[in-house]
């Protein structure tokens, strides 16, 4: 949803790419991606594509969902383990490196099963948090790409505390 919202602020769309086997978009310099293998072999794409393109790993940014933030409350990270979460694990394996900045997205603890939570839908009155979320994770992206991940972390991971 954030890279849709990235997408469509940079007036681009996304439309796949066999080579990276990912839906991608350009706008402001940047390729935003949406590997379209399953999710815990999502890295592949971004190594691929990283290793292709010799962008080094701290110039990437993961934007992730999190079962163990709330809805609607954003993390920044420039460094660290994947937290349980297998996707950002398999990105962490292909660039051989931790050192990954990232975006988390917190969408609340399941209810019912992992699976289905992840991939359900929102309820109706979740709604309104969750494009509040989006808007700020892209508004969180946008910073980080205009003032440095620490910049940005300071800046949004502070407005989660006044939540």
């Amino acid at each position: 949803m954030v890279g849709d919202e990235l997408a469509r602020r940079g007036a681009t769309t996304f439309s796949f790419d066999q080579k990276w086997n990912s839906d991608t978009a350009r706008t402001g310099g940047r390729t935003l991606m949406k590997p379209q293998t399953f999710m815990n072999l999502s890295g592949e794409a971004v190594g691929e594509f990283s290793r292709f393109y010799k962008i080094p790993a701290t110039e990437i940014m993961v934007i992730l969902d999190d079962t163990s933030l709330p809805l609607g409350m954003l993390r920044l990270r420039k460094s660290g383990s994947a937290g349980g979460h297998n996707g950002l694990e398999s990105v962490l394996v292909h660039m051989g490196t931790e050192t990954v900045p990232r975006i988390r997205v917190g969408i609340g603890k399941p209810e019912s099963t992992l699976h289905n939570h992840v991939l359900g839908g929102f309820r109706k009155e979740e709604l309104p948090l969750l494009q509040e979320s989006v808007s700020r994770a892209s508004d969180a992206f946008e910073y980080a790409n205009a003032h440095g991940i620490e910049a940005a972390m300071n800046q949004f991971n502070q407005k989660n505390q006044e939540q």
